[in-house]
């Protein structure tokens, strides 16, 4: 599956989320939706810085 592809997925997977967090009344709910979509986008930009420095060292 190439990285473009996946990315789509997990749209589809964090809008699902978002849609049944907000369908309810649970503010619990959303800020974990939230800090869980920060979170995975922190990691995904480490990734990357990480990838970009190990290719500068190369």
């Amino acid at each position: 599956m190439s990285e473009k592809s996946e990315n789509l997925h997990d749209v589809d997977e964090w809008a699902a989320r978002i849609r049944d967090a907000s369908s309810g009344s649970d503010d619990q709910a959303v800020r974990r939706v939230v800090r869980d979509i920060y979170r995975a986008a922190q990691d995904e930009l480490d990734e990357k810085r990480a990838r970009a420095e190990y290719e500068r060292d190369e």
